[in-house]
């Protein structure tokens, strides 16, 4: 009898340790797969974030090598200036046409064809250098006068020197064509001009550069660093300055002269700064 109850006594004891091992393998089970996933959601994570950190990583070490090469090496700075004056060959004129609605007034059609013929015959190409410059004519009313419409017309037009511009205002003055004005002023090779004076500007900070370094017993090197500094070039701004005179303000001797304009230089100032190794 008590053999039968030892023996009922252990087996039960070996079915709890298989059941306190089923749980156990259960939860290992549960923590693996945790563990899984957890890796999983890491793995993605970092996927994500590790493009971005090498991207910081190297622009940290881009900044702090170019930061190096102006600290651990000797260095001088200097600037370099250079002007230039040009002859502008680009003279833009403006001219406005006005019809009034008048007992003696002359159309737009009319004066629009004086005023071609009168180009032309100074060699001047009206179908290149001649446009309006309204996309439409412009009508104004006047206030007092329900009547008096007054109809005008711009043209822009394009020479290339002071006596051509002077030459264009005796001859409209003639047709009675007197609002002209200046528009602006340019140059066909402008851009020529300030490169070579970009140019010109680095040449004297390589010169100032060196005469400094010699001053006190040593070389200039190799340049490190080249920045355009500003912009100090600037045309004439002439804001329409008017060049109307009435017909009538020429005296008999001066109506057959050329009146030979003359136009400001455009300046261009450019200055550079740059760093050349000392050595």
């Amino acid at each position: 009898m008590q053999c039968s109850v030892r023996n009922l006594e252990r087996a039960g004891l070996r079915l709890h340790l298989r059941e306190k091992r089923s749980v156990w393998r259960e939860k290992q089970m549960e923590i693996n797969r945790k563990g899984v996933l957890y890796r999983k959601i890491n793995t993605a994570n970092m996927k994500r974030i590790l493009p971005v950190l090498m991207l910081l990583l190297s622009t940290a070490g881009w900044a702090q090598q170019g930061e190096k090469n102006f600290i651990d090496q000797p260095y001088m700075e200097v600037t370099g200036k250079a002007e230039m004056e040009v002859i502008p060959n680009e003279i833009y004129l403006q001219i406005q046409l006005n019809e009034s609605d008048t007992k003696n007034k002359v159309s737009l059609q009319v004066q629009e064809q004086r005023m071609i013929e009168a180009l032309q015959d100074l060699g001047i190409d009206t179908q290149k250098d001649l446009r309006i410059k309204d996309a439409f004519s412009n009508f104004r009313r006047k206030i007092f006068s329900q009547n008096d419409i007054l109809l005008s017309k711009k043209y822009e037009l394009l020479v290339h020197d002071g006596v051509t511009a002077g030459k264009v205002l005796l001859a409209l003055e003639k047709i009675d064509i007197a609002n002209v004005s200046i528009d602006r002023v340019d140059h066909s090779e402008i851009e020529k001009f300030r490169r070579q004076v970009k140019v010109n500007a680095i040449k004297v900070a390589k010169e100032k550069a060196q005469e400094l370094a010699q001053a006190i017993g040593q070389t200039a090197g190799k340049a490190l660093y080249v920045q355009e500094v500003d912009f100090g070039g600037f045309a004439p701004q002439y804001s329409n300055i008017a060049l109307n005179r009435s017909a009538g303000s020429f005296d008999t001797g001066m109506k057959d002269k050329v009146a030979s304009l003359d136009f400001e230089t455009i300046k261009l100032q450019y200055t550079i700064l740059c760093r050349f190794e000392l050595k």
